[in-house]
């Protein structure tokens, strides 16, 4: 039987993958699922959710751990691989079996790792491994990121041109690149990459220094500390609860044709906002500490244009910054 929270979360998301259920034989409502970076941040909560929304599905994860933790799966069922993408060979793996769909998102996450090699080789090959063995048969569903627009100025649209300004956002262009090119030589492949934009929420602890500022800041405020902030906080972000992200990755299995999608929450808001709201969820009244920005290259400015994701996915974020900010405390606090 199926937990309350399960069926809550359906009828306040109603995620129900009935395209691509209705294409198996109707003796059977399992899927054969794999996730890469499945004890990452974004990749466990989407295994713990769909092993909730979707019991009968069989699961698999891969993770070499460099970007994850084995406690963000407590309560995983499935089976799990502890393997390095950039090296595996997914024949000798895996064998004959096949997968209904691939979720990638493992990669080298830590933007401040300037290890270029490594970090475009690493995720750049772990792809193109990936995508020879899906050939054809398999869909794929990959983690872009927004990085890849650069210092944008105003919202992003997939057509806006890429402009990474350090080597993760560049090996991310390199995907999509790689996407485009097997999708035009792989008559029937579907690869879908999601572009996700300041995404914050549970599950993000074990990244330190890499999590979201939603994570930093309230943990700075928990402490008694006044929240530590770019001069002078006008920085502004598409920031985007972990929740909206797995619901828009999961309904990508829904998409009848290759592209690339935006997933954000559609709305800039500022720094100084940020820590307001954070005041009002932690019942605190710190003000903020204004520093020096450090970064050369620093993205002032993020927000995502959803039209294309609305209509090819049916995507629509259900968390405001203030809704996110107030739920993520909560599990915070449970924690």
């Amino acid at each position: 039987m199926r937990s309350s929270r399960s069926v809550a979360a359906q009828r306040d998301n109603p995620i129900r993958l009935c395209y691509y259920t209705a294409l198996l034989p109707t003796s059977t409502n399992k899927l054969n699922l794999l996730v890469t970076g499945g004890a990452g941040f974004i990749g466990s909560n989407l295994v713990l959710e769909l092993q909730d929304r979707f019991p009968s599905f069989c699961l698999t994860v891969i993770d070499d751990f460099r970007s994850g933790d084995f406690k963000n799966l407590v309560g995983y069922k499935g089976d799990f691989v502890a393997q390095n993408l950039a090296e595996l060979d997914w024949t000798a793996q895996f064998g004959e079996e096949k997968f209904d769909a691939i979720f990638h998102l493992a990669s080298i996450t830590d933007t401040t790792n300037h290890n270029q090699f490594e970090q475009v080789h690493d995720n750049v090959e772990s792809f193109r491994r990936l995508l020879q063995f899906a050939r054809n048969n398999t869909r794929v569903i990959y983690a872009s990121s927004a990085s890849t627009y650069g210092a944008a100025t105003e919202a992003s649209t997939e057509s806006s041109k890429a402009a990474p300004t350090n080597v993760y956002a560049f090996s991310k262009a390199m995907l999509d690149n790689l996407a485009a090119r097997y999708a035009a030589e792989n008559e029937g492949a579907i690869i879908v990459g999601l572009r996700y934009f300041n995404v914050y929420g549970p599950r993000e602890a074990h990244k330190g220094a890499a999590a979201s500022m939603v994570h930093q800041l309230a943990q700075q405020m928990k402490r008694g500390e006044r929240p530590r902030i770019f001069k002078h906080g006008e920085q502004k972000r598409d920031f985007v609860y972990v929740k909206d992200i797995v619901a828009g990755t999961m309904q990508a299995m829904e998409a009848t044709s290759s592209g690339i999608y935006n997933l954000g929450c559609g709305e800039a808001r500022s720094f100084n906002e940020l820590v307001y709201i954070l005041n009002r969820s932690l019942e605190t009244n710190l003000e903020p500490q204004y520093i020096d920005n450090p970064h050369a290259h620093y993205q002032s400015f993020t927000e995502a244009v959803l039209d294309n994701a609305r209509t090819g996915l049916g995507y629509k974020p259900r968390f405001s910054l203030e809704e996110g900010v107030s739920d993520y405390m909560q599990w915070l606090e449970a924690e």
